[in-house]
């Protein structure tokens, strides 16, 4: 395999997995998707399939456990996105945002008071709809990371 490297995908709501496989498949690195329910997944050596149990955070607990610094870590949960940079991994949004140790004290905080501001019964708009953009900009930001990471592997 490509030098150690690995994708782990938080999956349930993943709208890129076809995306990660392409690139997956041209690099040589092994994807795991982490879901709490079954998807279906190609068959192929470099994809594996986990389910969880349907305990909270379960899939987040699985993938913050096999996170480390050699792996791209594709999700838009924020906190999971925490967790993982703390254990020196790459995290990428579906929508190709790199969540960076400089940038996820600011998402964690506008996330709480977003969360706040909906608790109390205030309407707040969600996320844009997903986009040819957003897709692209995610192509980008994996090709991106994962070429550091083969380069700085030697891989």
């Amino acid at each position: 395999m490509a030098g150690g490297v690995t994708i782990l995908v938080d999956a349930d709501a993943c709208p890129v997995k076809e995306e990660i496989y392409r690139v997956a498949y041209r690099l040589n690195v092994p994807v795991t998707i982490v879901s709490n329910a079954h998807l279906r997944v190609p068959q192929h050596p470099l994809i594996a399939r986990v389910v969880v149990n349907d305990g909270f955070d379960a899939a987040d607990d699985w993938i913050v456990e096999h996170a480390d610094a050699t792996t791209v870590v594709v999700t838009g949960d924020i906190l999971l996105a925490d967790r993982c940079l703390k254990l020196g991994a790459t995290v990428i949004s579906p929508s190709g945002k790199p969540f960076t140790t400089s940038s996820i004290g600011n998402a964690v905080a506008v996330r709480a008071i977003m969360a706040d501001l909906r608790a109390g019964g205030d309407r707040v708009g969600g996320p844009a709809p997903f986009g040819k953009e957003d897709r692209s900009r995610f192509l980008s930001a994996l090709d991106q990371a994962l070429g550091k990471l083969l380069r700085a592997r030697g891989g």
